[in-house]
């Protein structure tokens, strides 16, 4: 990886989401791990993998774009990643009834997700 990429704002942003959803996964997972009286699980609790499986993308994504020559290629990448941040924001709204105190912290990363998608039209703008 280049080191100027550590120094992109949305890369950082995008770092800063990777760890955010990655704590709040961890602190769901430890309430929803458990089976219902019904001995069911709740599935809530695979929303909660998902936005750290879409957290994750992010970074890799940023840095295809970066590194591709063509617009058409760097494109490609840039619609991945605001695909993953819409995905992000709709298993943040699904976790948001799950039955956790972590919960809590979805508002957090939603906030954050806000914020990434700002910088992000900012670095359209530098492709």
């Amino acid at each position: 990886m280049p080191s100027y990429l550590s120094d992109l704002p949305v890369y950082k942003k995008a770092l800063d989401i990777i760890t955010l959803s990655r704590n709040i996964s961890t602190y769901i997972n430890h309430d929803l791990a458990y089976l219902t009286s019904k001995g069911i699980e709740d599935y809530h609790i695979y929303f909660s993998g998902d936005i750290v499986q879409q957290s994750t993308s992010l970074a890799p994504e940023i840095i295809n774009a970066e590194r591709e020559r063509f617009s058409d290629d760097k494109h490609k990448h840039v619609a991945s990643i605001e695909r993953l941040t819409q995905l992000l924001y709709k298993n943040c709204k699904r976790l948001e009834h799950s039955n956790s105190n972590g919960k809590d912290f979805i508002p957090i990363l939603r906030s954050e997700l806000k914020k990434f998608k700002i910088i992000q039209q900012r670095w359209l703008l530098t492709l």
